[in-house]
């Protein structure tokens, strides 16, 4: 029995040692176990390579504003393990966590003893998510996170009534495949026959895949280009100025508060993804909820601004679709400001690859490393032009905060879960 928000963090994380277990025996072994909660949810699900998070929270905003108490499935997390289970984008409470553990921790010590062996950690939040939502706080609708891939990942229990999937990008090539192709076949792993399916893959190959999965399970396909297209008009102080046009609707100067182009396909899916809610499933959303929740849409360590002045932002780019895209950001609107980046990954990421594209914008280029596995060191940054500090970037944080001018900027970036100790030292200096 766990009885402190400390030993069910404690039990829940010491799961880790378990890696990453593929497959759905486990997670079926359990909805069986709790009579399945899974099927009592009304679901979006959401998966790609990059965006997830950010659509998710773009989607939540919109239904938020039209008064709708919307639940999310999330991952990681940047401020607060709770976030990753969350109402209206509040995160669930310590004590409810303790409820949800000494549910699921008797299921997982039963698994241990049979074929498949104990969950995961992320087989197990998962586990806790479907449960909250289905027994102790349902709400009209609950939008889930994709973990990794998509046919294998633990939440492709649930049978949504929406299906997005943000774009394809070579991430967990491991696991997932070496090209855009078995990537692709990975991510369309979350389409079910008959739930229809939004999309801003523009891959021909791997667009081909998603099309193909969509047709033989009868599923309406909405794509980026085709079924609805969307402008990008111009980027202002409050965010991206967009249009879009589809076949659920049409509007003219949106403004998404997410800042960055690549946020613009993001708006896109989540807007279609409102629309069609609306359309076929009686949300009550207005044109007014729309534009207040792309406006007022926040997505923790999504160039979130953690100082104006002097000016220190932070980017969870952690692979090199996201770091390209970043970089493009860097210089559309930072392009008169002297740039210092400090800069740390896992080293399963394609790290030589990100690096280079930081080092276009880059006037110095800083590398560090943190407590967590797989988290990239001295040897991975061995051969990348730039200064590695290694664990000392709490007191680089510092000291460059302090001296930097009005016309420089610091951006933090890559892991997320960096991002995560990067905001809790940043808070304690602050």
């Amino acid at each position: 029995m766990i009885h402190t928000y400390e030993e069910a963090l404690e039990w829940i994380h010491g799961r880790l040692k378990l890696g990453i277990k593929p497959g759905l025996k486990r997670m079926e072994w359990m909805m069986e176990k709790l009579d399945h909660p899974e099927r009592r949810l009304k679901a979006v699900h959401v998966g790609g390579t990059n965006g997830k998070g950010s659509t998710v929270e773009m989607i939540r905003s919109i239904l938020q504003e039209a008064g709708y108490h919307v639940g999310t499935f999330t991952s990681p997390y940047i401020e607060q393990f709770n976030e990753r289970i969350s109402v209206n984008g509040k995160p669930i409470s310590n004590e409810e966590i303790v409820q949800l553990t000494n549910v699921i921790k008797p299921l997982a010590e039963e698994l241990e003893n049979t074929e498949w062996g104990g969950p995961s950690e992320f087989e197990v939040i998962t586990a806790m998510a479907i449960y909250y939502f289905a027994k102790i706080r349902p709400v009209p609708l609950v939008i889930f996170e994709v973990g990794m891939g998509g046919r294998f990942d633990s939440t492709n229990v649930i049978i949504p009534i929406l299906t997005v999937i943000t774009n394809i990008g070579m991430d967990h090539m491991e696991y997932l495949g070496d090209t855009v192709e078995k990537i692709a076949f990975e991510k369309a792993g979350i389409i079910k026959n008959g739930i229809p399916v939004i999309t801003a893959v523009h891959q021909e190959d791997a667009l081909a895949v998603i099309q193909n999965k969509s047709k033989k399970g009868r599923s309406s396909l909405y794509r980026l280009g085709k079924e609805f297209s969307v402008e990008h008009v111009a980027s202002v102080p409050e965010g991206e100025k967009i249009n879009l046009s589809s076949v659920l609707g049409s509007w003219e100067d949106l403004i998404v508060g997410l800042k960055g182009v690549h946020q613009v396909e993001n708006a896109a899916l989540a807007l279609m993804a409102a629309s069609y809610l609306k359309t076929f499933f009686s949300f009550l959303i207005e044109e007014e909820h729309i534009r207040d929740g792309l406006k007022n849409a926040f997505w923790p360590g999504r160039m979130e601004v953690l100082s104006e002045k002097p000016l220190v932002m932070m980017d969870g780019a952690h692979n090199p679709d996201g770091i390209k895209a970043l970089t493009e950001t860097i210089k559309q609107r930072y392009s008169e400001y002297k740039r210092t980046i400090l800069f740390a990954a896992l080293k399963t990421k394609k790290i030589d690859d990100m690096v280079r594209s930081l080092e276009e914008i880059a006037d110095e280029l800083v590398f560090a490393t943190f407590d967590f596995p797989k988290a990239a060191g001295q040897e991975e940054f061995s051969d990348c032009n730039g200064t590695y500090i290694g664990e000392g970037w709490p007191s680089f944080l510092k000291e460059k905060t302090a001296s930097l001018q009005e016309n420089e900027i610091l951006m933090i970036t890559g892991s997320l879960y960096f991002l995560s100790e990067v905001k809790k030292a940043f808070q304690k200096n602050k």
